[in-house]
């Protein structure tokens, strides 16, 4: 696996690629790695022929009160394990080589409407930071394929229009997400949890499921629904940030019109604020 640092290596090294006809396939990434972020991997894989991956923590799209100081950073750890799952490259930028002028003087990306709801009204600017990011990591790797996981149900709904406003020539793949045994969606922030809140958090998919039973039964008063959920979680140690049904394709309110919906979720145990995602088709 090549490593490179700087725009300048890594747009040689997509010009030997195009020069041979090779399809590239990126996973970009924010490290920490674990099988969500290697299932994008052998996605890409299958499809590509060449596979980079890029490991950069984007300061742009933390908040003044989120963990950018302490977000869980494990490059050795990573490197073995894209190296295992045979990814081709590395693009593993600094920030300065990211934003020259500096985080506060770069031009930003913003896809307004789906950025300010849901997760973007708990987190202002947050999408106008991955928005950014993934635009310029665009520009640089020049991918026929980027692979994201449906986890981040809203990212990846924020990225599809941002390509397709900006009339980006990549194809924007979502991958399923990758669960543990106990139906606990994959995520770096999941080592925050201590041994009770591990226990409790699948509490959180658990209830998501009853919720889209209750849906696929033809119960269709979506915000009792979801207030319930709420109840239902804050009552065993969880403090919800959000629980909403939506349509899957605007994040708009669902209604009774609506055939293809998401119930999307939010809710912090302890400082981990987990996020999650379900899908439901009438």
């Amino acid at each position: 696996m090549q490593t490179v640092e700087s725009i300048k290596a890594l747009r040689q090294m997509r010009s030997d690629w195009r020069n041979n006809n090779k399809k590239v396939g990126f996973v970009p990434t924010m490290g920490n790695l674990h099988d969500g972020h290697l299932e994008l991997v052998k996605e890409a894989s299958r499809q590509c022929d060449v596979v980079i991956a890029s490991i950069f923590v984007n300061p742009l799209q933390f908040g003044q009160n989120e963990d950018l100081a302490t977000y869980p950073r494990t490059l050795d750890e990573d490197k073995q394990k894209l190296i295992a799952h045979g990814t081709d490259a590395l693009f593993l930028p600094t920030v300065e080589e990211m934003y020259p002028r500096g985080p506060e003087q770069q031009t930003f990306v913003e896809v307004p409407g789906i950025s300010s709801i849901i997760c973007g009204a708990s987190r202002p600017g947050h999408f106008r930071g991955v928005a950014t990011v993934v635009c310029k990591l665009f520009n640089m790797v020049q991918p026929d394929i980027a692979l994201f996981g449906q986890k981040d149900y809203q990212q990846l709904q924020v990225i599809r229009l941002m390509t397709q406003d900006l009339c980006i020539d990549t194809s924007i793949e979502g991958v399923p997400t990758q669960r543990a045994p106990d139906g606990l969606a994959l995520s770096s922030r999941n080592g925050y949890l201590n041994e009770t809140q591990r226990s409790t958090a699948p509490k959180l998919y658990a209830e998501m499921q009853a919720l889209a039973a209750k849906i696929r039964q033809g119960e269709s008063d979506y915000r009792r629904l979801a207030a319930e959920s709420v109840q239902y979680l804050a009552a065993h140690g969880f403090k919800p940030d959000y629980i909403e049904v939506r349509n899957a394709h605007t994040l708009l309110p669902a209604t009774g019109d609506d055939s293809q919906l998401v119930i999307l979720a939010a809710a912090y145990l302890g400082k981990t604020r987990l996020i999650d995602n379900l899908t439901v088709e009438l």
